[in-house]
């Protein structure tokens, strides 16, 4: 009986993903709502300074995107992850909700 319970008490990874990454989300658009709200200061320059990670920084490119060049088709793929002091809170949030509540 108890390793049943075990088992039922046990989160998919997916579930995990998807709950660290809306907490990241909601602490983002909290961040982005805050620099709209707040007067030109300091304060407002901490909560929307943020750090950009992109696809294309990892391969080298300048612009932040792959282009894949075949001629007579052209593809580009790009990603930027941006992180601000408000996304790390929602994260860490989130982190709490998933370790706190089950």
């Amino acid at each position: 009986m108890q390793a049943k319970r075990n088992i039922m008490n046990k989160r998919s990874i997916s579930v995990i993903i998807l709950i660290l990454f809306f907490g990241t989300l909601f602490g983002t658009l909290v961040g982005e709502l805050l620099g709209f709200l707040l007067p030109d200061s300091v304060v407002k320059e901490f909560f929307l300074k943020s750090i950009d990670f992109n696809l294309g920084g990892l391969v080298g490119s300048e612009t932040g995107v792959i282009t894949l060049d075949l001629i007579m088709l052209s593809i580009q793929f790009g990603l930027t992850l941006t992180f601000n002091f408000t996304s790390i809170v929602g994260f860490a949030s989130a982190y709490y909700f998933l370790r706190y509540f089950r």
